[in-house]
C-alpha cells in the first residue's frame, strides 16, 4: 500500500500548531516527521492532530530546544532513539510501520556560525554527531529503512544559492559535506529527493534575515529524505512545499515529501 511521508523542521510545534494542522488538512501525508519541536513530549498539542486522523505518535522532547516527533495515520511502534555525540539532546527517534519499514527522524546539530571545531565547540559537536551516525551504520547496515530530517547540510552545489559564496559558511563547507557523504555511504542510503529531482537548484530553507525571502531566493537544501537500496526504487513523487515558507509566522524550513509504494 503506498504511503506519503513528509519531513519538516517546524521551529516550535506549540507556536506553530496551526501550521502543522494546515499541512495535515491540505496535504494529508500518511506520516509527518517533525524536528525542532522545542517541547517536552507531554506538552506536544496532540488533540488537533488526532482529530485529523493522526492517532499514532512516537517522539522525544525537551524543554525549549531540539525535539523530534513522528505523527502517523498508520499504526507504528517506537523503535528507539540514539544520543549520538552524547549531547543529551532529543535529536533522533525511530518508529516501525506494520509493513516492517523503519523510519529514522533526525535533527543534526546546526553547528554554530564558525566552521572551526577549535574556535567553535558546536561545530565540533556537529562533526562528532555525523561521525557516530556513520559508525553506527557501518556496524549495523540498515535495511528496509527511511531516514529523514533536518540534517543541516546542503551537500550538492545546486543545493545552495551560491556554491562559491557558501564554501566557508556552516552547512556547505567541504568538511561537513564530506562527513555527510561518509554517513550516507556507510548506510548505503539513497537520496530519494535527488533520485526524483536529479537536476537544478532545490532548497528547503530560507533565512528569516532576508527582507523578501521569496524574491531573494537565497535558499539551501538542508532537509532530506533517504532510503535504503532495498526500498529506494519504490520512492517517487518527491517535492518541496515551498509555499509553506510563505505562510503566516512560518518556520524558516519548508516541508519535503516523498511517496513510497510499499
Amino acid at each position: 500500500m503506498p504511503f506519503t511521508l513528509a519531513t519538516w523542521n517546524i521551529n516550535s510545534v506549540r507556536l506553530r500548531e496551526g501550521l502543522v494542522l494546515k499541512l495535515l488538512r491540505e496535504e494529508a501525508p500518511d506520516v509527518l516527521c517533525l524536528q525542532e519541536c522545542k517541547s517536552p513530549v507531554e506538552k506536544i498539542p496532540l488533540e488537533g492532530f488526532r482529530e485529523l486522523g493522526y492517532q499514532h505518535i512516537v517522539a522525544r522532547g525537551q524543554k525549549g530546544y531540539n525535539g523530534v516527533a513522528i505523527l502517523s495515520k498508520l499504526p507504528l511502534e517506537d523503535a528507539g532513539s540514539e544520543d549520538y555525540a552524547q549531547l543529551g539532546h532529543a535529536r533522533h527517534v525511530a518508529a516501525r510501520l506494520e509493513n516492517g519499514v523503519t523510519i529514522h527522524n533526525f535533527y543534526v546539530p546546526a553547528g554554530g556560525d564558525v566552521p572551526d571545531r577549535e574556535a567553535n565547540e558546536k561545530f565540533g559537536q556537529k562533526l562528532d554527531y555525523l561521525t557516530q551516525m556513520r559508525d553506527a551504520f557501518h556496524a549495523e547496515r540498515p535495511g528496509k529503512s527511511i531516514l529523514v530530517g533536518d540534517l543541516n547540510i546542503a551537500p550538492r552545489e545546486d543545493d545552495v544559492w551560491s556554491h562559491k559564496q557558501l564554501l566557508k559558511v556552516v552547512s556547505h563547507t567541504p568538511v561537513e559535506v564530506e562527513h555527510l557523504g561518509e554517513t550516507q555511504d556507510a548506510g548505503g542510503w539513497v537520496d530519494v529527493t535527488r533520485q526524483d529531482i536529479p537536476e537544478g537548484q532545490l532548497y528547503s530553507w530560507w533565512s528569516y534575515r532576508a527582507a523578501d525571502w521569496d524574491a531573494a531566493d537565497k535558499g539551501r537544501r538542508l532537509d532530506h529524505i533517504w532510503a535504503t537500496p532495498d526500498i529506494s526504487n519504490a520512492a517517487h513523487g518527491s517535492r518541496v512545499l515551498r509555499a509553506a515558507r510563505g505562510w503566516e509566522r512560518p518556520s524558516d524550513h519548508a516541508p519535503v515529501f516523498a511517496t513510497f509504494d510499499l
